[in-house]
């Protein structure tokens, strides 16, 4: 009795769903950047800041969610509960000296100082998701999408979680939030460092990983549903402590409903003899396949080379028999020694890549740019949702950024989800999810710019999905194309697309064009004023000049469609040069 109870221990600890479900807590806590609307308000009262002040700590916690190099590499080196450590303590220090500062516990730092600080505690999220990602991605290689979909989903939640624990512990000095920011994750990271790690969770496979799947989407549905109606009711109607803390109860034990899962497979199911998922073909398959396309590279060039001038005037059939019948006499020439095969330096697309060896491939561009123009247009309507919802004429403006929360979650799943069944049912290229996703967020932001009624809930979903599934996909697609063994510096340069398409959209060309359009309703814009003469004037009033009615986002929300349909056909080329590789991956024939 006392040896099964071992043995049940044992598996559950090495268990890949309980190293997924401990992932998924780690990413709840991921979602510091989203709290810092909340935080900045204390931040600017304690220490007299202004708004460009206030801006200029938001782009350093920008930065700081963004830029992951460090975490990426220190994932390669240290085990990842180091790397765990390394971010909790970030997070700690960074925000909990902010809370020093803020309380008056430590001398007043200057501007600059503090910048480094929210950098710093910011950064820590970095190595969450990391760890979360190479760990779970490993333990589960033939079900990428739904893992890494489902993982991005609760750190786009992480924000709507803590704010809630927030509530619940309530307190009249609003730089308390800071502590448990500082605090709390911190916490939460020591708990569970030792369990997110790779276990081998490709010999894990069972019968009923299905059906688990599909458990953890029920809950993720349930919890966003969940958390969208407290956040209405909250917003609407003034409720008692009692109250929120029953709804925070409820709130935690759906986050704990996972654990069913590992729960159940080792202690309350009959033991099953796990199959197992091939992370890589055996060496020498691997080798027969390789030189097998080797050869097959060489018959297609010198077929190229070796036809007749005529053989393309010939009608298609007759032309396809040319070719056909020349094709047999090459690979028996290969077969005979006749055709020298030469090989190909560095890794094939699907093996594993280094940084260096990824920045050289044009798939690894077209990634980049196409995420850069698809998330950055959906990052440039959240960071201006105020304004938007604002200039349109509503009032609550809180309404649309919970509800694009949510969508972002709901969009960071069914990408995952969605992606997963092109990719593993139909062995198409992921990349095709990643196209329809910015094909979405194009028609949402057309609707956003007419400014119809009703268009900004239409636009705030239609954007909010399309934003969220970028997240599942484009981590998922870098890990089948370069590999595992780096997949932590990769995934880390590919995120630098979110700040810098902010940077570009939404620092420079939509608050532009609001100003513009601000200053004309004002009256203090005149033709033939330059830019720099209209910008002094605006910086000498007292209240920043507002703008009303659709036209204040009318060219920026166009042009961020014409960008969204720009990262399509980005999307599309990748789809077209990836079809092989997804073909072997999956092991079907490509259409």
């Amino acid at each position: 009795m006392m040896g099964d109870l071992g043995d049940n221990l044992r598996g559950f600890i090495n268990n890949r769903w309980l190293v997924f479900v401990a992932a998924m807590w780690i990413q709840s806590c991921a979602g510091i950047g989203y709290l810092f609307g909340s935080i900045s308000p204390v931040i600017k009262t304690s220490l007299n800041y202004n708004q460009r002040q206030i801006a200029r700590l938001g782009v350093a916690k920008d930065l700081g969610d963004s830029v992951g190099f460090l975490a990426g590499s220190l994932c390669e080196v240290l085990p990842l509960w180091g790397a765990l450590l390394v971010g909790a303590f970030q997070n700690f220090v960074g925000y909990g000296w902010v809370w020093l500062v803020v309380t008056g516990r430590s001398p007043l730092l200057p501007l600059w100082a503090m910048c480094i600080l929210i950098f710093i505690g910011t950064n820590g999220e970095t190595y969450f998701n990391t760890a979360a990602l190479v760990s779970c991605v490993q333990n589960f290689p033939k079900s990428r999408g739904p893992v890494v979909g489902i993982l991005k989903g609760f750190a786009g939640l992480g924000g709507a979680i803590l704010t809630q624990i927030y509530a619940m512990i309530h307190s009249p000095d609003h730089a308390n939030l800071i502590f448990m920011v500082a605090v709390g994750p911190a916490m939460v990271i020591i708990a569970l460092m030792f369990i997110v790690r790779p276990v081998g969770g490709h010999r894990q496979v069972r019968a009923s990983d299905g059906f688990s799947f599909t458990f953890i989407y029920s809950v993720c549905l349930l919890l966003a549903a969940y958390l969208m109606g407290v956040m209405l009711v909250e917003d609407l109607v003034d409720l008692s402590h009692k109250v929120v803390t029953v709804f925070t109860t409820i709130l935690l034990g759906l986050l704990l409903v996972p654990i069913i899962i590992p729960l159940s497979q080792n202690f309350f199911s009959d033991p099953q003899v796990p199959l197992e998922e091939a992370l890589l073909p055996e060496p020498q398959k691997l080798e027969a396949r390789r030189s097998q396309q080797e050869i097959q590279e060489v018959i297609f060039s010198e077929v190229e080379e070796e036809k007749p001038m005529d053989v393309d005037l010939l009608p298609a059939l007759e032309r396809r028999k040319r070719i056909a019948h020349l094709q047999a006499k090459l690979f028996q020439a290969a077969a005979d020694g006749a055709v020298r095969v030469k090989r190909r330096r560095g890794p094939r697309r699907g093996e594993d890549f280094t940084l260096m060896q990824a920045l050289i491939k044009a798939d690894l561009w077209l990634i980049f740019f196409s995420l850069l123009l698809g998330s950055g247009s959906g990052l440039t309507v959240i960071d201006n949702l105020g304004q938007m919802s604002q200039s349109l004429g509503y009032d609550n403006t809180h309404i649309f950024v919970s509800m694009i929360s949510i969508w972002n979650f709901l969009g960071r799943i069914g990408g995952g989800y969605f992606s997963e069944i092109i990719a593993r049912d139909h062995a198409f290229p992921r990349p095709v999810a990643m196209g329809v996703a910015q094909l979405i967020m194009a028609v949402g932001h057309i609707f956003l710019a007419m400014g119809w009624p009703g268009a900004m809930y239409i636009g705030t979903l239609l954007i909010g999905l399309g934003y969220g599934a970028h997240w599942a996909i484009v981590p998922a697609t870098a890990s089948e194309l370069f590999g595992l063994k780096k997949f932590g510096a990769l995934y880390n340069f590919l995120t630098l697309a979110n700040p810098a398409g902010s940077l570009i959209f939404s620092g420079a060309m939509a608050s532009s064009i609001y100003d513009y359009e601000a200053a004309k309703q004002a009256g203090t814009h005149h033709p033939g004023q330059n830019s720099w003469a209209t910008f002094s004037s605006w910086l000498m009033l007292n209240e920043p000049p507002k703008c009303t009615g659709s036209i204040c986002f009318f060219l920026t929300s166009m042009i961020m469609s014409g960008l969204c349909i720009i990262a399509f056909f980005l999307s599309m080329i990748l789809v077209y040069r990836t079809k092989m590789v997804y073909a072997n991956l999956y092991g079907k024939t490509p259409a």
